[in-house]
């Protein structure tokens, strides 16, 4: 096939993240300069999937030259889904109407299974590359390697929980933040450690698959009362939105003003639940049905984090990944394994790519989600530096009845209140 034979599609899908206009300038670029055309495809598959083949704009050096330090999505991105029904068929036909041979998907676990779909059913006739995005770093990359966009979110949620602790302290009051990450806790846990937070909760350090709002409450109730025996009445509490998917549904629509509702992956839409309210809330209840008032305020990190401008990281990265996927999807010795394409990766200094088929799960047939390992020394040092009411301190006799003074409790309600914690713990 020849050059003026070829077309790059570029198509965004998922929440947007720091480095997405990096890597589409990229790709561009270098596939400009190999004589390839290029078409950015708008609001992600929401357009292909209704078969329309308007919402398009071809994209030239000159247009994505100075974008790699912007964030956001010149292209734009949506949440629509194009494995389900017909829809399949009717993106591949309008990629085939509009002439795209090869296309660049950038997304997150999602978007990565919508590319492997496309793919199979494109049948070789349209070669895809797929460059991990989200600021959930949830993607099972190899060698450690973080997700674009994650770093430069971290960045930025660090330096505004590092202000919201400084007035924690001032105003010697409690902050809750919810912070994204739907399965995975690695954003929630990132800026919690950076930050120096006083607690940190992720969905992976709970050992029960289903838990409540209250367990939820019950850890940032232990770590309040165990701050007191330092005369620390104040303190910053990270929690991960994913702790409220392992919660069940039909609790959550218990609670006023929320409404459970699904995105078009099928996952609960965490937004919609104001999961650092409900714990304020709990929280505030517990303390004062003992006589304890106490001061909390509630706030959310998210869509505050996904389109800031990349850090030098996630610029840098994106150039590459960018690069990189255009040099894969037009090399012409393709390894078999990877004839439905596959995801870009950075391996050190080099570039390698990872079948689609090995990054699925036997289980639900979709893209691997990478967790939190709370086994590994990472997480053991970021738990260290926590305020938490742990199992010894429940053992220890003498601060348990220091514990129960604080929490304005007998020593016997105290044992009788905390002891679940001990079988809440993923670890110990």
């Amino acid at each position: 096939m020849t050059s003026d034979q070829r077309r790059l599609g570029i198509v965004v899908g998922g929440g947007p993240a720091p480095g997405i206009n990096s890597a589409i300038s990229a790709a561009t670029i270098e596939a400009r300069k190999s004589g390839i055309g290029v078409l950015g495809i708008l609001d992600g598959f929401e357009h292909l999937i209704a078969g329309r083949t308007d919402m398009v704009r071809p994209l030239d050096i000159a247009d994505v030259s100075r974008i790699h330090s912007q964030g956001g999505s010149i292209l734009r991105t949506s949440r629509e889904n194009p494995t389900r029904g017909e829809r399949l068929e009717k993106v591949t036909g309008a990629l085939s109407r509009l002439g795209v041979t090869h296309l660049m998907t950038i997304g997150g676990d999602d978007t990565s299974f919508a590319a492997m779909s496309v793919s199979r059913h494109a049948n070789g006739a349209i070669r895809v590359a797929h460059v991990p995005k989200t600021i959930d770093n949830d993607l099972p990359l190899p060698y450690g390697m973080p997700t674009f966009g994650y770093e430069s979110a971290r960045h930025v949620g660090t330096e505004l929980v590092l202000t919201m602790m400084e007035d924690s302290r001032t105003t010697n009051r409690w902050f809750v933040v919810a912070v994204m990450g739907r399965k995975a806790g690695h954003l929630a846990l990132g800026i919690g450690k950076s930050a120096g937070a006083t607690l940190t909760i992720i969905p992976e350090e709970f050992a029960p698959p289903r838990i409540t709002l209250d367990d939820v409450c019950l850890v940032i109730e232990g770590a309040i009362v165990k701050r007191r025996l330092t005369g620390q009445h104040y303190g910053l509490v990270v929690v991960a939105e994913g702790v409220g998917e392992r919660i069940d549904p039909e609790e959550l629509k218990e609670y006023a003003g929320v409404e459970v509702s699904y995105d078009p992956y099928g996952h609960v839409t965490l937004a919609d639940i104001p999961l650092a309210s409900l714990i304020k809330q709990r929280i505030q209840k517990r303390f004062a049905e003992r006589g304890d008032p106490i001061r909390l305020t509630e706030t959310s990190l998210g869509y505050t984090l996904r389109c800031t401008d990349p850090i030098p990281f996630d610029i840098d990265y994106t150039r590459t990944l960018g690069h990189g996927a255009v040099r894969f999807l037009l090399d012409e010795d393709e390894d078999p394994r990877l004839r439905n394409g596959g995801f870009i990766c950075l391996d050190g200094n080099n570039l390698s790519v990872l079948p689609f088929d090995e990054l699925v799960d036997p289980e639900t047939g979709r893209t691997r989600v990478r967790l939190v390992d709370v086994h590994s020394q990472y997480y053991q040092v970021a738990r260290d530096y926590m305020i938490r009411l742990d199992r010894e301190d429940l053992e220890d006799a003498d601060l348990r009845n220091r514990l129960a003074e604080a929490a304005k409790l007998s020593p016997e309600d105290f044992e009788r209140t905390f002891a679940p914690l001990r079988d809440l713990a993923a670890v110990a």
